[in-house]
């Protein structure tokens, strides 16, 4: 049966109607369920995040999991509520709470970690299905199974509040991983403890499928005390599809902003859980008061908001630094997303349809994460996610103003206010057409892949001595080639002979062969070090990176050493093979301008340090526009008992300023009067932390 078809509900004023129970422990489980609902997203990913490079991707994946499961407890709570009765649901949910319990405690197995390189989408969903899809299923059906049993009930409480009590739990589970449990607990410590809260919500969620089994059967005793309700209209299809329109745009800008902040400064979780957390956050205002959602006021401020994403993506505003940056794109997210999910209140159906309501509400938000995270990589050459959540939120704005005009700003009287915001929407899709056309058209080649996109453009006069070609992957330069021939061989960028990395290599062993180990290849510039005899080893997790380098530079065809390749993450190749004993280890493994996370811990480093001989040199390339990561370094040498050397170069002679941090076992060859006279003092950073894998 449907809801339009439940049983007569009791009187809630009669004298003879059975008590309604209390919502207290309805709210209590609603509370727990979407608490560890969404402190496992953070934590999950960062478990996994080392096994699968690092990037920025890997969270965009899981936000995909996280998206398509929440879609399938809904669509089960929909299913259960309309099709079976209260003692069948219970019993059928009792049996899938037992059997969540039994995939406990939900720490992934190392089998699942990649053997080689290529798109690992696939593998990681596997894994959180594997590891966390039981459990996350059925803590995804709390919120509207609950609120179905809650307002059956009672009739007349205000169910859709337990909405925004389920989203304010989210978004505190949000606040507290990154500022109360990734700092103080590891990782497996983490995944324990929630495992044994999720033991705690399993009972909870039993005894609210008994109560609601005891409400019903109470109802159903007195019969004589129960009146029809009135006939209460279903939603038409319009407004179930706008349901999911407005759900989709929110969840595709929320999705494509965090991969665009995770990108350029680093794939970390204060950088997933902060506009997730302000995405919860406008769900908790829309929900908990109509009133709070004000037209006039949004409206506006999302047409400004759309306006500043637009000019700043394309860098026609100010460049900014990593806090205003944030604050920036965080403010318009936020401002946005308001008026997706406020729209959607207004549209908000009576409670009989409140499964509907969130089926197609999690079927919006499963469509934004397939989108960013499935279809666009494959689709896009470069990350349009972003511009075109743009202009369907400018869309949105445009439909929502048509079907209801009343608002304080574009309607006074008899003129609406609709070719106005026609006009700006005309505007901004315009602008971006045109800024991707001018942007798209300076690159000979523009490609993508799991882990960021890649362009490669000619500069200077052509066929002239100062012509050559760059790669760039997001907003950095990934390596840059004269094409005259005769300098075809020379270093460019960040590695010329004075910076960290070329005074490694020309202060170790260089009257006789050098061993080389490279995490990162980039378009290969390091390469131009390496002479006939030297063994250079390259470790690149990015097929496509490879490709580029092969058939749009020649520093790998014009190599003496021969280089060998081994694709795959650097770190868990260098796990599997016996030690190499480098002469010079050079961690040079950037996405965009941020360095993955796992490649800066100590435990990479004890891994880096086995293929080091005892006088090695370990140089990492830590240059970064956001992050000061050289204080970082040093704390790993230190707490591993090696020495450590910063090399700030400033920008000369063609080539880019770097920052390198050297670490050596031997603290005489870090002496050497060449490498001691380009030192710099390290910075200070107060309250620095060793990182780890579980801390970082």
């Amino acid at each position: 049966m449907s809801l339009s078809t439940l049983p007569a509900q009791v009187d809630p004023v009669s004298l003879d109607a059975p008590a309604a129970p209390r919502p207290l422990l309805y709210a209590t489980t609603i509370f727990i369920g979407a608490f560890l609902l969404f402190q496992v997203q953070p934590m999950i990913a960062k478990i996994i995040l080392p096994w699968f490079g690092g990037t920025a991707a890997v969270w965009t994946t899981c936000m995909l999991f996280f998206q398509v499961a929440l879609l399938l407890g809904y669509l089960y709570a929909h299913w259960l509520t309309g099709n079976l009765n209260p003692r069948q649901q219970a019993m059928l949910h009792g049996v899938l709470l037992v059997a969540s319990l039994l995939v406990l405690p939900v720490i992934p197995s190392e089998t699942w970690k990649p053997l080689g390189s290529g798109n690992p989408t696939w593998r990681i969903l596997g894994l959180l299905a594997a590891t966390i899809g039981l459990p996350y299923l059925v803590l995804s059906t709390t919120s509207p199974l609950l609120q179905a049993w809650h307002a059956r009930s009672r009739p007349s409480a205000s169910t859709y509040r337990l909405f925004a009590l389920s989203n304010l739990a989210s978004m505190l589970a949000l606040a507290s991983y990154p500022a109360v449990l990734e700092p103080r607990l590891g990782t497996r410590l983490q995944a324990q403890l929630w495992s044994v809260a999720y033991a705690v919500y399993a009972l909870l969620a039993g005894a609210c499928a008994l109560r609601s089994v005891r409400r019903a059967a109470a109802a159903a005793l007195a019969p004589e005390t129960a009146v029809e309700e009135a006939p209460v209209p279903r939603p038409g299809w319009t407004v179930q599809v706008l349901w999911m329109a407005l759900a989709a745009c929110g969840s595709t800008l929320l999705l494509a902003f965090t991969t665009h902040l995770s990108l350029n400064i680093a794939p970390i979780p204060f950088l997933w859980v902060l506009p997730l957390g302000l995405y919860l956050l406008s769900f908790i205002i829309c929900f908990e008061r109509d009133s709070w959602y004000h037209r006039g006021v949004f409206l506006p401020l999302t047409i400004l908001a759309l306006g500043g994403f637009a000019l700043q993506i394309y860098g026609e505003m100010w460049s900014l630094g990593v806090k205003q940056s944030v604050l920036l794109f965080g403010l318009g997210l936020f401002i946005c997303t308001m008026t997706c999910h406020g729209e959607m209140t207004r549209l908000k159906p009576h409670p009989r349809y409140l499964t509907s309501f969130y089926l197609m509400v999690a079927v919006g938000g499963a469509l934004g994460g397939v989108f960013v995270g499935l279809v666009a990589p494959q689709v896009f050459h470069a990350e349009y996610e972003l511009p075109l959540g743009l202009v369907a939120c400018a869309a949105l704005v445009l439909v929502v103003h048509f079907r209801d005009p009343a608002s304080v700003l574009f309607y006074r009287g008899r003129t609406p206010g609709f070719p106005i915001l026609l006009s700006l929407a005309l505007a901004l899709s315009g602008y971006l057409i045109v800024k991707i056309h001018q942007h798209d058209a300076r690159y000979r080649l523009m490609a993508r892949s799991f882990y960021g996109s890649l362009r490669v453009s000619d500069w200077g006069t052509k066929n002239g001595d100062s012509e050559s070609r760059e790669l760039t992957h997001g907003t950095i330069n990934h390596g840059e080639q004269w094409l005259t021939p005769s300098r075809r061989r020379e270093s460019t960028t960040y590695y010329g002979p004075s910076s960290g990395m070329g005074l490694a290599i020309n202060n170790v062993r260089r009257d006789g062969p050098q061993r080389i180990g490279v995490i990162g290849l980039g378009s290969g510039v390091i390469l131009t070090y390496g002479r006939a005899g030297d063994y250079y080893r390259v470790y690149e997790i990015d097929p496509l990176v490879l490709q580029i380098a092969r058939t749009q530079f020649t520093f790998l065809e014009d190599c003496p050493a021969h280089p060998e390749i081994a694709l795959g993450d650097a770190r868990l190749s260098l796990e599997r093979e016996p030690s190499h004993q480098f002469d010079v280890l050079i961690v040079d493994a950037f996405s965009s301008d941020s360095i993955p996370i796992h490649l800066l811990t100590r435990e990479a480093f004890a891994v880096y340090f086995r293929h080091l001989k005892p006088d090695g040199i370990l140089a990492v390339h830590v240059s970064n526009q956001y992050l000061e990561l050289a204080p970082v370094v040093e704390a790993e040498a230190k707490a591993l008992g090696k020495s450590a050397l910063l090399i700030d170069d400033e920008e000369s002679d063609g080539y880019f300023g770097s920052t390198v941090v050297l670490v050596s076992g031997s603290r005489e060859m870090l002496a050497q009067r060449t490498l001691y006279l380009a030192g710099s003092k390290f910075p200070t950073l107060k309250s620095l932390r060793l990182w780890t894998d579980d801390y970082s």
